[in-house]
Order: structure tokens, then sequence, then C-alpha cells
């Protein structure tokens, strides 16, 4: 839900960072694997419990994130690099759960399964979805200039980054907020489908 305002704030400070990058030579492809490495990196930390210490690579991947976009538009946009960059998320998101699970299997396990399934699902949608869109020629920028179609929904990739960084701050109570952001995130993944049902159906 929050993506739209987040991207009016950050989007004019990363596209005059991003100029500053593709005129030192960076490519937007680039940028995208150097995100990866850091989120990597955040999970690892992670899975040895070093939470505090992996907040820091964690917010630099995602920061790296909206970097390549801003490279992307000052050089080249290319739609390999589009589908670069969501592979690179999803492997991101999952990673995260996964970290916690490997920290401590016997606590979080059930819930960090739980949570998987449900980006697993929501993933599944939201690129359904952009499909359907790029058949029928709809079109978004609401969450920023984007190769893929961002359809909108409870949770989106700010309140994922939010939920990470309270994960990392709370690692005790990692469980319960498991539980109930993988519910919203059946529910996004729902009102998604839902969603496409009614628009696309005739």
């Amino acid at each position: 839900m929050l993506d739209r305002y987040a991207r009016q704030l950050i989007d004019p400070p990363l596209n005059q960072i991003g100029r500053g990058l593709a005129g030192r030579g960076f490519t937007a492809d680039g940028v995208t694997l150097i995100g990866l490495g850091l989120g990597l990196f955040a999970a690892l930390l992670i899975a040895m419990g070093q939470f505090g210490w992996a907040l820091v690579p964690l917010l630099a991947s995602r920061i790296a994130d909206g970097l390549d976009g801003a490279v992307a538009r000052a050089t080249q946009k290319t739609d390999f690099g589009g589908y670069l960059d969501i592979a690179v998320d999803f492997l991101f998101y999952g990673a995260i759960p996964m970290a916690f699970v490997i920290y401590d299997p016997t606590l979080n396990g059930a819930a960090g399964a739980f949570l998987l399934a449900s980006f697993y699902f929501n993933g599944t949608s939201f690129l359904g979805y952009a499909i359907l869109a790029e058949k029928h020629g709809h079109k978004t920028d609401a969450q920023g200039q984007k190769s893929l179609y961002y359809s909108n929904g409870i949770l989106e990739g700010t309140e994922t980054i939010v939920f990470f960084v309270i994960l990392c701050l709370l690692p005790a109570y990692f469980s319960p907020l498991a539980w109930v952001f993988g519910i919203l995130c059946f529910a996004t993944a729902t009102l998604r489908i839902y969603a496409a049902k009614q628009i696309y159906t005739h």
C-alpha cells in the first residue's frame, strides 16, 4: 500500500545518484547484482545471529535495488534488466526468512515455512497479474517506472522491508510476526486474484 508514496520521496534522490553512478561506468545489472550480494550477506549474518549487524547490508541492498532502476533510466533500460531485478528481489525476499529458520529451526521452522509459502503464493499472483496486464496492454507507473506491471496490494515492497527491519530488531518475536505477515501476504494474493477475475474474465 505504501510503495507509491515511498517512490515519491525516494525517486528524486535515487535518480540523481543513479545518473552519477552511470557517469562513472556502473551498469544497472551490475548494481542489481551488488544489491543481491549485500542481501545474501545480510541473510548470512542473520543465520549467524548477528541481527543488528545484518541491518546494514540489508538496508544497503534495498538502496541498491532502487538505484539499479535509476542507473537504467540514466543509460538504457532493457527487458533483461527488469527480469533480473525481479528475480533477484524474490531471491532476497526468500533468503531473509530462511536465514531466521537456519538460526533457530526449532522455534522458527513452522512460522518460517508458512511465511515462505505465503511469499510463493503472493509472488505467483503478482507475476501472473503482470502477464495478464501486459497481454491486455495495461500500464501503470504508480510504483515508479518498471519493466513489469506492478499491481498494488495490502503488502508491497515497502511493507516487506519494514517487516524485515522489525525482525532484525526483535528476532525473538520472529514466529508470531511471521504468522501475521504471512496471513496478510495470503490476503494480498487472494485480493489480487479476485481483482484479476473482475478485470480479465471477459
